[in-house]
């Protein structure tokens, strides 16, 4: 779904009243306010519209690649939300989780925090970020949530994460880890090339909103991109309905 955001109201959908756990997966690598990072402004109205249904424990969860703390960040970014547990990835214990798919496209098993587990409606929101002509938006905002002490500086780290193909990573990560909704907040375009942290930006009044793989196919077909790993979560969901 596309709304303009100028007039976009968040409504949380009606399956959250019985949730006893919300996770929500912000845009936070950064003390550097939207669009290189989730808005305050767009948490708070998730939030709100949360609180409005169901008393369930919310929690915000970010994790930066090479473990530097998240606190600062939140508090930089002004996460300060009441009644909202806001965890460092780094924090958590973590389980190795098996990928569902039965041919795998890189990677057979993810290490995540199992706070994520035990979450019962899952939250990705991202910045509409494009880079060098492809897009960032809430799919590979779950990459941080991987680690860093499973994937920083150890066999089968980072590094290789990235020497297996970022799409085929993606597209694992995508079904091992089962995100009920994601969230692109596109009040403005955020283009970067090299360093992820600077950009261009301009306006774009936009808010898409559906299931994370849904979310960002149109993000993309509206801004005319081919994206990777949204091909290879295709085509696996074509296979797994014949």
């Amino acid at each position: 779904m596309i709304f303009d955001s100028s007039d976009f109201t968040f409504k949380v959908p009606s399956v959250v009243a019985r949730a006893r756990r919300v996770l929500i997966k912000p845009t936070a690598g950064y003390p550097l306010p939207y669009p290189v990072t989730t808005s305050a402004e767009m948490l708070a109205a998730i939030i709100s519209s949360i609180r409005r249904v169901s008393d369930a424990d919310i929690i915000l969860l970010e994790g930066t690649p090479e473990g530097a703390p998240t606190r600062p960040i939140y508090q930089a970014l002004g996460y300060n939300f009441p009644r909202v547990l806001t965890l460092d990835v780094k924090d958590c214990i973590f389980v190795e989780v098996d990928n569902p798919l039965p041919k795998p496209f890189a990677v057979p098993t993810f290490w995540v925090p199992n706070v994520i587990l035990s979450s019962d409606y899952l939250i990705t929101v991202a910045p509409l970020k494009t880079h060098n002509g492809s897009g960032s938006f809430t799919i590979p905002n779950l990459l941080s949530l991987l680690p860093s002490s499973k994937y920083s500086n150890t066999p089968g780290g980072w590094d290789n994460l990235y020497g297996l193909g970022m799409d085929k990573v993606l597209a694992d990560l995508y079904f091992t880890l089962p995100f009920d909704l994601g969230i692109i907040e596109a009040k403005q375009k955020f283009s970067v090339k090299e360093d992820p942290s600077k950009g261009d930006v301009e306006d774009y009044d936009k808010i898409f909103m559906g299931e994370p793989y849904d979310a960002d196919r149109e993000v993309a077909e509206t801004l005319g991109l081919k994206i990777g790993y949204l091909e290879l979560i295709k085509s696996a969901k074509i296979e797994q309905t014949q």
